[in-house]
C-alpha cells in the first residue's frame, strides 16, 4: 500500500489489489477513526478525506488478511434477460442462453465500489465463464436499468448514457433518485441477487 496526499485534508490509498482495498475499507469502518468525513472506495485505492493521521496509524497495525466482517445489506433485483449481447456473451463462453442466465442469477454479488455514475455499482462474484471483455466500440446510448458485465464486474446502468459493457438484460428497478434518502440503491459491502423475470 501507499499513501499519496489529496489536497489539504484528505489522501488516497494505492492498494495492491480489489481485496486489499476491501479490507482496508472494511476496517476503517468498522474502526470509524476521529476525523473521518468520507471514504471513497475504487477498485485499488481508498480515498479517505479527514482523520488521515489516524487511519494510516490504524491500517498499519490491522490485519488485512482477516478484515472485520460486517452484516451485509442484500437487494435483489428483478431482471428480463433480453439484452443485446446475450448471444454474443454465451457464443464466448461456450454455453447457451439459457446456461448464462442460470451462471448470471446463481451467483451472490458484493458491490465493490461505485463509480462512472451516480448509483453505478461495480459487482464482484461474476462467474468465471462470464468474465469477458468490454465491447470493442462503446454504444452511444444503453438504457436505463440495462444490465451488463465487463471483465470481473456486473453491473446496472442507473440512467441512459453510453457505454461499453455487454448487456445481459434489463431491470426496472431505480439505481438512483437524488430524492431519496440514501439517493443511491447500492453502497458498498452491499449483497446483491438477480432474479431472471419474464
Amino acid at each position: 500500500m501507499r499513501w499519496r496526499r489529496c489536497g489539504e485534508d484528505a489522501a488516497l490509498l494505492d492498494c495492491e489489489s480489489l481485496d486489499e482495498m476491501r479490507a482496508a475499507h472494511a476496517t476503517v469502518l468498522a474502526a470509524r477513526p476521529a476525523g473521518v468525513v468520507d471514504l471513497v472506495p475504487g477498485a485499488r485505492s481508498l480515498l479517505v478525506v479527514g482523520g488521515v493521521a489516524a487511519v494510516r496509524a490504524l491500517l498499519e497495525d490491522a490485519d488485512l488478511a482477516h478484515p472485520p466482517a460486517a452484516e451485509p445489506r442484500e437487494v435483489t433485483l428483478d431482471v428480463r434477460y433480453d439484452g443485446e449481447d446475450l448471444s454474443l456473451i454465451a457464443a464466448d463462453a461456450g454455453i447457451s442462453p439459457d446456461a448464462v442466465v442460470s451462471l448470471h442469477t446463481e451467483a451472490v454479488y458484493t458491490v465493490a465500489f461505485t463509480g462512472f455514475a451516480p448509483g453505478f455499482g461495480y459487482l464482484t462474484g461474476l462467474p468465471a465463464p462470464l468474465r469477458q471483455p468490454r465491447l470493442e466500440t462503446p454504444r452511444t446510448r444503453v438504457p436505463a436499468g440495462s444490465v451488463g458485465l465487463a471483465g470481473e464486474f456486473t453491473g446496472v446502468y442507473p440512467r441512459e448514457s453510453p457505454g461499453g459493457w455487454r448487456l445481459l438484460g434489463h431491470t426496472s428497478a431505480t439505481l438512483f433518485d437524488p430524492h431519496a434518502d440514501p439517493p443511491a440503491l447500492f453502497a458498498p459491502g452491499d449483497r446483491v441477487r438477480f432474479r431472471s423475470v419474464r
